[in-house]
C-alpha cells in the first residue's frame, strides 16, 4: 500500500477504502444497493457525466455508475491489492494518492464521489480535501462525502474511539458548515441507512426498531433545545460548485 506520508492517517489511511466485506466479490452487489439506494435519489449523474470515485477499493460505486450506463467513471485508491479486484472487472480504477491525483486535474471532473469517511482525516485535511474537490470539479460540479455521525449517542463516541485513524465525526450541522465554508452550495444533507437490504425481511425488524429509537432521540434532543434531526450512524452529504 503506497500511504501518502504526508497525511496523519497511516493505519487506515485516507487514501484507500477500509469496508469491504470478507468476501470482495459480494461486495459488488450489497454495497451497489446500499449506494443506490442511499445516494442516488439525491445525486444527478447523467451519462455523459465526468466521475472520480476516491478512495474507490474494489470499485463498487464505479461498478455501479457503469451498470447504469455512466460511461467515463475514474476509481483511485492507494491499495495496488484493491484495485487489482477493479481491474479484473475491467473498471478503469487506478493506484494513486488522493490528494496529488486531485492537485493534478483541476475543472475535470462533473461529480465527485469520496468512498472513505472524512473522519480519517483531521480537519484541516478536510479543509484542504475540500479546497482541492471543488478545484477539480467543472461550475455546477458535485461533490458527495461522508462521516461518522456525532450526534447518534450510542455510536458517536464509540465510533470516535474504536479507531486509532479516527479524527473527529460531524453532525448535520458541521458537515454542512464545512461543506459552505469550503465553497459549495445548494448542501444538503442526508441520512445513510443501514436496513435499505428490502430483500431481507429481516431489514423491516430493523427499520421499526430504527424508526423508534430516532423518534426518541428527536424528542431528546428537542427537550434540551438542540435542532438535530439525523441520528443514523452515518450521515453523507451532496454539494455543488
Amino acid at each position: 500500500m503506497h500511504v501518502d506520508p504526508k497525511l496523519t492517517a497511516q493505519i487506515e489511511p485516507f487514501d484507500t477504502f477500509w469496508e469491504a466485506p470478507a468476501n470482495i466479490e459480494k461486495g459488488y452487489g450489497t454495497f451497489g444497493k446500499f449506494y443506490e439506494r442511499n445516494y442516488l435519489k439525491y445525486m444527478e449523474i447523467k451519462p455523459g457525466d465526468r466521475v472520480l470515485v476516491v478512495s474507490c477499493g474494489p470499485g463498487y460505486f464505479v461498478d455501479l455508475l457503469k451498470k447504469r450506463g455512466v460511461s467515463d467513471v475514474t476509481g483511485i485508491d492507494s491499495d495496488p491489492d484493491k484495485i487489482a479486484y477493479a481491474r479484473a472487472r475491467r473498471l478503469d480504477c487506478r493506484v494513486a494518492n488522493a490528494f496529488a491525483f486531485l492537485r493534478e486535474h483541476p475543472g475535470r471532473y462533473d461529480v465527485i464521489f469520496a468512498e472513505q469517511e472524512l473522519n480519517h482525516l483531521t480537519k484541516p485535511e478536510i479543509l484542504a480535501f475540500l479546497a482541492l474537490c471543488r478545484d477539480s470539479l467543472r461550475p455546477g460540479g458535485q461533490l458527495a462525502v461522508h462521516s461518522l455521525n456525532g450526534a447518534n449517542p450510542i455510536t458517536g463516541s464509540e465510533a470516535l474511539a474504536q479507531n486509532f485513524d479516527h479524527y473527529n465525526t460531524m453532525t448535520e450541522y458541521s458537515l454542512r458548515q464545512v461543506l459552505a465554508h469550503s465553497g459549495f452550495s445548494d448542501i444538503t444533507v442526508f441520512a445513510l441507512n443501514l436496513y435499505i437490504f428490502y430483500e431481507n425481511p429481516a431489514n423491516y425488524v430493523g427499520m421499526f426498531l430504527d424508526s423508534v429509537i430516532q423518534m426518541i432521540l428527536r424528542i431528546s434532543f428537542t427537550f434540551y433545545g438542540k435542532t438535530n434531526r439525523i441520528f443514523t450512524k452515518k450521515i453523507a452529504a451532496i454539494g455543488r460548485k
